[in-house]
């Protein structure tokens, strides 16, 4: 499903056999990446639980309009996306943002409400920097290689392999995900690290999990830790897990937890 309902953004839509869910579920994805990496494994198993999900991919991610003037979108228009899409949804959404994603519902929620907030791997209410500087003593070469893709160029299959993964990943799924991956907004990416960072004071808080992996090398547990601290409440972190949360091979351990967790909040 896209176009004319979302104001021309692509959105995968996944309903449920029978009555949905009170609450529709609307996912965020991260930088680089596009409403695709839902529909991998997420979008049909909340379907399949009851849940009206949707997936949207920000300005000029994907299907969506404004590939060629990318740099030209920060966070507040991927905020504005997701205002569009939420607005045509039948009930406020519970947002499930990952990795960039969890900054823009972040700051969604500074003029936005929501039904709930589960953070995946989120960049943290403090921004990029501290990961970024991590990242760069500890991995140059991976740095290098993600400074390579926000430019459009393109990098090693096992780049890929070694930011979004710590599970084993087949050749096959590893290359078509390499193929779905695309450069990020120049703009974005400065708004995360120190423009354009959340402020609690502002936000309309609803229930939240705040959920991270313990091999993440882009964002560290550690990062996971500090923004639940921030927001009150417990990080909790996936041994064995990588980046990519949403399409690591125990990715069902995830998503069962956001189960959980939404039946827990009555969602």
């Amino acid at each position: 499903m896209s176009g004319g309902a979302f104001g021309g953004l692509e959105v995968i839509a996944r309903q449920p056999q029978g009555k949905s869910k009170p609450a529709p579920l609307l996912f965020i994805h991260g930088a680089y990446a596009a409403a695709w990496c839902w529909d991998e494994h997420f979008l049909p198993f909340f379907a399949e639980c009851g849940y009206a999900a949707y997936a949207l991919s920000v300005s000029g991610h994907g299907g969506s309009p404004g590939r060629d003037h990318l740099d030209s979108f920060g966070i507040d228009q991927y905020v504005k996306d997701v205002a569009a899409v939420a607005a045509q949804l039948p009930a406020p959404p519970v947002l499930i943002g990952h990795s960039m994603g969890g900054m823009v519902a972040q700051k969604y929620l500074e003029s936005h409400e929501a039904a709930g907030l589960v953070l995946m791997a989120s960049v943290p209410p403090q921004g990029l920097w501290a990961a970024a500087l991590g990242l760069a003593f500890q991995k140059p070469g991976l740095m290098s290689d993600l400074n390579n893709l926000l430019g459009g160029g393109r990098v090693a299959l096992d780049a890929l392999r070694e930011a979004m993964f710590a599970q084993p990943v087949g050749a096959e799924d590893l290359a078509r995900w390499y193929r779905c991956m695309q450069p990020e907004s120049h703009r974005a990416i400065w708004d995360m690290t120190l423009f354009n960072l959340p402020l609690k004071s502002r936000m309309h808080l609803p229930p939240l999990l705040v959920l991270g992996a313990e091999h993440d090398t882009l964002i560290p547990s550690s990062q996971v830790a500090m923004t639940a601290r921030h927001y009150g409440v417990e990080a909790e972190i996936f041994p064995g897990m990588g980046h990519g949360m949403m399409l690591e091979r125990d990715w069902a351990q995830v998503a069962g937890r956001i189960h959980d967790w939404l039946g827990e909040q009555a969602l």
